[in-house]
């Protein structure tokens, strides 16, 4: 289990470097806008070409929402904590269940193999729902290439529950009911198939 804790931290850490990179960048992109410096100086050019593959798009978002532009490097730091906090659940979620399966494989626990596997992928889709819902706020459509995975992946559930669950006014529960519906399907695994001790470790 060494070299998954070992993995874990790396990429834990890659998530943190990655955050706090785009914390910088998108600071420095609010003090170009807010100083109004010369666009077409190397400082300012420079900032824009960085952060605008980020910025541009939450943009588009927040005129969708009637939110002012100018608060999209904002927006686009809670995505990316957000992001980077939802990235980090979904390594711990499957490192847990390599770790299961492991123990379990070793052991000769059938039943606990089984729902590791069953419960460690409950929590990866509970973590695409969220991760899905999340970007949407965002403003990110269907032609980006993660929303799109993250649609394709999540809209066999949430399609039949958005048919059947009506919208309070603009809001659609059908993610919420969804992910309800998952934790209560995942706890029915861990109260049975995961309820037997282990054998030996």
């Amino acid at each position: 289990m060494l070299i998954i804790d070992r993995i874990v931290w790396f990429i834990n850490s890659g998530i943190k470097i990655a955050i706090v990179v785009v914390i910088v960048l998108m600071i420095a992109r609010l003090i170009a806008d807010a100083m109004d410096l010369n666009p077409f100086a190397w400082t300012s050019r420079t900032v824009r070409r960085l952060s605008d593959g980020l910025v541009i798009p939450v943009r588009g978002g927040l005129r969708g929402f009637g939110v002012d532009p100018k608060f999209a490097p904002l927006v686009v730091i809670l995505i990316t904590i957000l992001l980077g906090l939802f990235v980090a659940q979904l390594v711990g979620a499957v490192a847990w269940t390599v770790s299961g399966v492991i123990v379990s494989v070793r052991s000769g626990s059938v039943f606990r193999l089984i729902g590791f596997i069953i419960s460690g992928l409950i929590s990866i889709y509970i973590l695409f729902i969220t991760m899905r819902v999340i970007l949407s706020w965002g403003g990110l459509g269907y032609t980006n290439r993660l929303m799109r995975f993250l649609v394709d992946v999540t809209e066999p559930l949430l399609g039949p529950l958005r048919r059947m669950i009506p919208r309070l006014g603009w809001l659609d529960i059908s993610p919420l009911v969804a992910i309800l519906i998952l934790w209560l399907f995942q706890s029915a695994v861990a109260g049975t198939l995961l309820s037997t001790p282990f054998r030996s470790f």
